[in-house]
Protein backbone atom coordinates (compact mmCIF):
# COMPACT_ATOMS: atom_id res chain seq x y z
CA UNK A 1 0.00 0.00 0.00
CA UNK A 2 1.31 3.45 -0.95
CA UNK A 3 2.07 5.62 2.10
CA UNK A 4 1.14 9.28 1.69
CA UNK A 5 1.44 12.47 3.66
CA UNK A 6 -1.22 15.01 2.77
CA UNK A 7 -0.78 18.76 3.20
CA UNK A 8 -3.66 21.21 2.83
CA UNK A 9 -5.63 23.85 4.69
CA UNK A 10 -8.91 25.30 3.28
CA UNK A 11 -12.19 23.70 2.23
CA UNK A 12 -10.82 23.34 -1.32
CA UNK A 13 -8.41 20.69 -0.01
CA UNK A 14 -10.95 18.53 1.81
CA UNK A 15 -12.43 16.60 -1.18
CA UNK A 16 -8.87 15.86 -2.35
CA UNK A 17 -7.99 14.36 1.05
CA UNK A 18 -11.23 12.42 1.28
CA UNK A 19 -10.74 11.06 -2.23
CA UNK A 20 -7.39 9.62 -1.21
CA UNK A 21 -8.92 8.02 1.89
CA UNK A 22 -11.87 6.59 -0.06
CA UNK A 23 -9.51 5.02 -2.58
CA UNK A 24 -7.46 3.15 -0.03
CA UNK A 25 -4.28 5.22 0.15
CA UNK A 26 -2.59 5.03 3.53
CA UNK A 27 -2.45 8.56 4.96
CA UNK A 28 0.39 8.58 7.49
CA UNK A 29 -0.21 12.16 8.55
CA UNK A 30 -2.08 15.31 7.55
CA UNK A 31 -0.19 18.59 7.73
CA UNK A 32 -2.22 21.80 7.94
CA UNK A 33 -1.96 25.36 9.21
CA UNK A 34 -2.39 26.05 12.95
CA UNK A 35 -5.81 26.84 14.37
CA UNK A 36 -6.56 30.56 13.92
CA UNK A 37 -8.98 33.10 15.43
CA UNK A 38 -12.02 33.52 13.17
CA UNK A 39 -14.80 36.11 13.08
CA UNK A 40 -15.48 39.17 15.17
CA UNK A 41 -15.30 37.15 18.39
CA UNK A 42 -11.92 35.71 17.36
CA UNK A 43 -12.93 32.14 18.12
CA UNK A 44 -9.96 29.78 17.73
CA UNK A 45 -11.01 27.53 14.85
CA UNK A 46 -9.38 24.49 13.23
CA UNK A 47 -8.81 24.44 9.49
CA UNK A 48 -11.32 22.53 7.33
CA UNK A 49 -8.58 19.99 6.57
CA UNK A 50 -7.92 19.42 10.27
CA UNK A 51 -11.63 18.85 10.89
CA UNK A 52 -11.72 16.25 8.10
CA UNK A 53 -8.54 14.56 9.31
CA UNK A 54 -9.77 14.32 12.90
CA UNK A 55 -13.07 12.84 11.67
CA UNK A 56 -11.06 10.07 10.00
CA UNK A 57 -8.76 9.56 13.02
CA UNK A 58 -5.61 10.67 11.20
CA UNK A 59 -2.45 12.09 12.74
CA UNK A 60 -2.52 15.89 12.38
CA UNK A 61 0.59 18.08 12.33
CA UNK A 62 0.22 21.88 12.53
CA UNK A 63 3.56 23.67 12.27
CA UNK A 64 3.53 27.47 12.39
CA UNK A 65 6.47 27.25 10.00
CA UNK A 66 7.34 23.83 8.66
CA UNK A 67 11.01 24.51 7.88
CA UNK A 68 13.16 23.52 10.85
CA UNK A 69 10.17 22.44 12.94
CA UNK A 70 9.70 19.25 14.99
CA UNK A 71 6.88 18.41 12.58
CA UNK A 72 9.39 18.43 9.71
CA UNK A 73 11.47 15.82 11.55
CA UNK A 74 8.34 13.72 12.05
CA UNK A 75 7.62 13.83 8.32
CA UNK A 76 11.18 12.75 7.53
CA UNK A 77 10.96 9.88 10.02
CA UNK A 78 7.66 8.67 8.52
CA UNK A 79 9.43 8.33 5.14
CA UNK A 80 6.33 8.54 2.93
CA UNK A 81 6.28 7.18 -0.60
CA UNK A 82 4.65 10.40 -1.83
CA UNK A 83 3.62 13.81 -0.52
CA UNK A 84 0.43 15.38 -1.87
CA UNK A 85 -0.30 19.05 -1.26
CA UNK A 86 -3.42 21.08 -2.07
CA UNK A 87 -3.49 24.72 -0.96
CA UNK A 88 -1.29 24.05 2.06
CA UNK A 89 -0.07 27.64 2.31
CA UNK A 90 3.62 27.15 3.11
CA UNK A 91 6.76 26.47 1.10
CA UNK A 92 8.26 23.00 1.61
CA UNK A 93 12.01 22.85 2.33
CA UNK A 94 14.19 20.67 0.15
CA UNK A 95 14.81 18.28 3.04
CA UNK A 96 11.13 17.34 2.86
CA UNK A 97 10.89 17.37 -0.94
CA UNK A 98 13.79 14.92 -1.13
CA UNK A 99 12.23 12.34 1.23
CA UNK A 100 9.51 10.57 -0.81
CA UNK A 101 10.69 8.14 -3.45
CA UNK A 102 7.92 9.30 -5.79
CA UNK A 103 8.47 12.95 -4.92
CA UNK A 104 5.88 15.54 -3.95
CA UNK A 105 2.96 16.66 -6.11
CA UNK A 106 0.69 19.67 -5.82
CA UNK A 107 -2.97 20.09 -6.79
CA UNK A 108 -3.01 23.69 -8.05
CA UNK A 109 -6.20 25.54 -8.99
CA UNK A 110 -5.10 27.05 -12.30
CA UNK A 111 -3.94 26.05 -15.76
CA UNK A 112 -0.23 26.53 -15.18
CA UNK A 113 1.92 28.35 -16.14
CA UNK A 114 -0.89 30.90 -15.71
CA UNK A 115 -1.55 32.16 -12.20
CA UNK A 116 1.19 30.82 -10.03
CA UNK A 117 0.68 31.86 -6.42
CA UNK A 118 -1.87 31.97 -3.65
CA UNK A 119 -4.97 33.41 -5.35
CA UNK A 120 -5.30 31.77 -8.79
CA UNK A 121 -9.10 31.47 -8.69
CA UNK A 122 -9.56 35.13 -7.79
CA UNK A 123 -7.32 36.32 -10.62
CA UNK A 124 -8.87 34.01 -13.20
CA UNK A 125 -12.26 35.65 -12.63
CA UNK A 126 -10.95 39.20 -12.14
CA UNK A 127 -9.01 38.99 -15.41
CA UNK A 128 -12.08 37.81 -17.31
CA UNK A 129 -10.75 34.37 -18.23
CA UNK A 130 -13.20 32.11 -20.05
CA UNK A 131 -11.81 28.99 -18.41
CA UNK A 132 -9.63 27.81 -15.57
CA UNK A 133 -8.82 24.38 -14.22
CA UNK A 134 -6.52 22.23 -12.14
CA UNK A 135 -2.90 21.28 -12.67
CA UNK A 136 -1.18 18.35 -10.97
CA UNK A 137 2.48 19.32 -10.88
CA UNK A 138 5.75 18.19 -9.40
CA UNK A 139 6.81 20.27 -6.43
CA UNK A 140 10.09 22.13 -6.55
CA UNK A 141 11.55 24.80 -4.32
CA UNK A 142 10.39 27.62 -6.63
CA UNK A 143 6.71 28.56 -6.23
CA UNK A 144 4.39 26.55 -8.53
CA UNK A 145 7.21 26.11 -11.05
CA UNK A 146 7.40 22.31 -11.19
CA UNK A 147 6.79 20.17 -14.25
CA UNK A 148 3.18 19.49 -15.24
CA UNK A 149 1.90 15.93 -14.76
CA UNK A 150 -1.73 16.44 -15.79
CA UNK A 151 -4.31 19.19 -16.35
CA UNK A 152 -8.04 19.57 -16.73
CA UNK A 153 -9.89 22.74 -17.80
CA UNK A 154 -13.43 23.85 -16.95
CA UNK A 155 -15.35 26.96 -18.09
CA UNK A 156 -15.95 30.07 -16.00
CA UNK A 157 -19.52 31.28 -16.50
CA UNK A 158 -20.82 34.83 -16.05
CA UNK A 159 -22.55 33.73 -12.85
CA UNK A 160 -19.51 32.09 -11.27
CA UNK A 161 -17.65 33.63 -8.36
CA UNK A 162 -14.73 32.53 -6.19
CA UNK A 163 -17.01 30.40 -4.04
CA UNK A 164 -18.63 28.47 -6.89
CA UNK A 165 -15.31 27.99 -8.69
CA UNK A 166 -13.61 26.69 -5.54
CA UNK A 167 -16.39 24.14 -5.15
CA UNK A 168 -16.09 23.03 -8.77
CA UNK A 169 -12.29 22.99 -8.82
CA UNK A 170 -11.99 21.02 -5.59
CA UNK A 171 -13.97 18.18 -7.19
CA UNK A 172 -11.97 18.46 -10.42
CA UNK A 173 -8.78 18.34 -8.35
CA UNK A 174 -9.96 15.24 -6.51
CA UNK A 175 -10.84 13.41 -9.74
CA UNK A 176 -7.73 14.48 -11.60
CA UNK A 177 -5.42 13.46 -8.75
CA UNK A 178 -7.03 10.04 -8.48
CA UNK A 179 -6.61 9.57 -12.24
CA UNK A 180 -2.99 10.72 -12.14
CA UNK A 181 -1.63 8.99 -9.03
CA UNK A 182 -1.59 5.43 -10.42
CA UNK A 183 0.38 6.68 -13.43
CA UNK A 184 2.86 8.45 -11.15
CA UNK A 185 3.37 5.34 -9.05
CA UNK A 186 3.83 3.22 -12.20
CA UNK A 187 6.28 5.76 -13.71
CA UNK A 188 3.97 6.13 -16.74
CA UNK A 189 4.00 9.94 -16.94
CA UNK A 190 6.52 12.08 -18.79
CA UNK A 191 6.53 15.43 -16.94
CA UNK A 192 6.11 18.51 -19.14
CA UNK A 193 8.21 21.58 -18.21
CA UNK A 194 6.25 24.82 -17.87
CA UNK A 195 6.73 27.43 -20.59
CA UNK A 196 8.43 30.23 -18.66
CA UNK A 197 7.47 32.77 -21.35
CA UNK A 198 3.79 32.29 -20.45
CA UNK A 199 4.09 32.56 -16.68
CA UNK A 200 1.71 34.90 -14.83
CA UNK A 201 1.32 35.35 -11.07
CA UNK A 202 -1.57 35.57 -8.62
CA UNK A 203 -0.25 36.90 -5.31
CA UNK A 204 -2.62 37.24 -2.37
CA UNK A 205 -5.19 40.02 -2.82
CA UNK A 206 -4.29 43.34 -1.20
CA UNK A 207 -6.71 45.80 0.38
CA UNK A 208 -6.12 48.28 -2.44
CA UNK A 209 -7.06 45.64 -5.03
CA UNK A 210 -10.41 45.26 -3.28
CA UNK A 211 -11.28 48.90 -4.04
CA UNK A 212 -13.25 49.30 -7.27
CA UNK A 213 -11.61 51.39 -9.96
CA UNK A 214 -14.54 53.05 -11.77
CA UNK A 215 -12.29 53.81 -14.75
CA UNK A 216 -12.68 50.13 -15.59
CA UNK A 217 -15.57 49.07 -17.80
CA UNK A 218 -18.78 47.78 -16.26
CA UNK A 219 -17.85 44.25 -17.34
CA UNK A 220 -14.45 44.55 -15.67
CA UNK A 221 -16.05 45.81 -12.46
CA UNK A 222 -18.45 42.86 -12.55
CA UNK A 223 -15.44 40.54 -12.93
CA UNK A 224 -13.83 42.22 -9.92
CA UNK A 225 -16.95 41.86 -7.78
CA UNK A 226 -17.35 38.17 -8.66
CA UNK A 227 -13.58 37.62 -8.36
CA UNK A 228 -13.74 38.76 -4.73
CA UNK A 229 -16.99 37.11 -3.69
CA UNK A 230 -17.49 35.77 -1.09
CA UNK A 231 -14.07 36.91 0.07
CA UNK A 232 -12.43 39.37 0.45
CA UNK A 233 -15.26 41.43 -1.20
CA UNK A 234 -14.92 44.42 -3.52
CA UNK A 235 -15.82 47.83 -2.12
CA UNK A 236 -16.21 51.48 -3.02
CA UNK A 237 -16.43 54.66 -0.97
CA UNK A 238 -19.44 56.95 -0.74
CA UNK A 239 -19.16 60.15 1.33
CA UNK A 240 -16.40 58.70 3.53
CA UNK A 241 -18.25 55.45 4.17
CA UNK A 242 -17.57 52.10 2.52
CA UNK A 243 -20.01 50.11 0.43
CA UNK A 244 -19.24 46.46 -0.20
CA UNK A 245 -20.68 45.36 -3.54
CA UNK A 246 -21.92 41.78 -3.60
CA UNK A 247 -23.76 41.60 -6.93
CA UNK A 248 -23.85 43.92 -9.95
CA UNK A 249 -25.02 43.81 -13.57
CA UNK A 250 -23.34 45.47 -16.58
CA UNK A 251 -26.02 47.22 -18.65
CA UNK A 252 -26.38 47.88 -22.36
CA UNK A 253 -26.90 51.59 -21.68
CA UNK A 254 -24.12 54.10 -22.29
CA UNK A 255 -23.30 57.43 -20.64
CA UNK A 256 -21.04 60.44 -20.98
CA UNK A 257 -20.86 60.93 -17.21
CA UNK A 258 -17.52 60.84 -15.41
CA UNK A 259 -16.78 57.30 -14.16
CA UNK A 260 -17.97 56.82 -10.59
CA UNK A 261 -21.06 59.03 -10.97
CA UNK A 262 -24.51 57.88 -9.86
CA UNK A 263 -26.51 58.43 -13.05
CA UNK A 264 -29.83 56.84 -12.06
CA UNK A 265 -31.46 56.50 -8.68
CA UNK A 266 -35.01 55.25 -8.25
CA UNK A 267 -36.79 53.25 -5.58
CA UNK A 268 -35.48 50.02 -7.12
CA UNK A 269 -32.39 50.91 -9.17
CA UNK A 270 -28.96 52.43 -8.69
CA UNK A 271 -26.81 52.90 -11.79
CA UNK A 272 -23.17 54.01 -11.75
CA UNK A 273 -21.08 55.18 -14.70
CA UNK A 274 -17.93 53.23 -15.49
CA UNK A 275 -15.04 53.51 -17.94
CA UNK A 276 -15.54 53.80 -21.70
CA UNK A 277 -19.08 55.11 -21.23
CA UNK A 278 -20.39 51.84 -19.76
CA UNK A 279 -23.00 51.57 -17.01
CA UNK A 280 -23.33 49.25 -14.01
CA UNK A 281 -26.45 48.44 -11.99
CA UNK A 282 -25.97 47.60 -8.29
CA UNK A 283 -28.01 44.60 -7.14
CA UNK A 284 -26.77 43.71 -3.65
CA UNK A 285 -24.90 46.14 -1.39
CA UNK A 286 -23.51 46.15 2.14
CA UNK A 287 -23.05 49.60 3.68
CA UNK A 288 -20.62 50.04 6.58
CA UNK A 289 -21.86 48.42 9.77
CA UNK A 290 -24.84 46.76 8.10
CA UNK A 291 -25.69 43.41 6.58
CA UNK A 292 -26.15 42.67 2.88
CA UNK A 293 -29.17 44.40 1.35
CA UNK A 294 -31.02 44.08 -1.95
CA UNK A 295 -30.72 47.43 -3.67
CA UNK A 296 -34.40 48.35 -3.27
CA UNK A 297 -34.20 47.73 0.49
CA UNK A 298 -31.05 49.84 0.69
CA UNK A 299 -32.48 52.74 -1.34
CA UNK A 300 -35.70 52.83 0.66
CA UNK A 301 -33.87 52.58 3.97
CA UNK A 302 -30.32 53.40 4.98
CA UNK A 303 -29.52 54.70 1.47
CA UNK A 304 -32.52 56.99 1.12
CA UNK A 305 -30.31 60.11 0.90
CA UNK A 306 -28.28 58.74 -2.03
CA UNK A 307 -28.88 61.00 -5.03
CA UNK A 308 -28.14 61.21 -8.73
CA UNK A 309 -24.86 63.02 -9.54
CA UNK A 310 -23.33 61.84 -6.24
CA UNK A 311 -19.88 60.30 -6.66
CA UNK A 312 -18.40 57.02 -5.50
CA UNK A 313 -14.71 56.15 -5.54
Amino acid sequence: MTKLIFMGTPAFSVPVLEGLIENGYEIQAVVTQPDRPVGRKKVITPTPVKEAAVKHGLLVLQPEKISGSPEMETIIELAPDLIVTAAFGQFLPERILNVPKFGAVNVHASLLPKYRGGAPVHYSIIEGEKETGVTIMEMVKKMDAGDILSQKAIPITKTDDVGTMFDKLSLVGKELLLETLPKILANEITPIPQDETKVTFSPNITREQERIDWQKTAEQVDNQVRGMRPWPTAFTTYKETNWKLWAVTPLAETTEATPGTIIKRSKKELWISCGEGTVLSINVIQPSGKGKLFIQDFLNGVGKTVAESDKVG
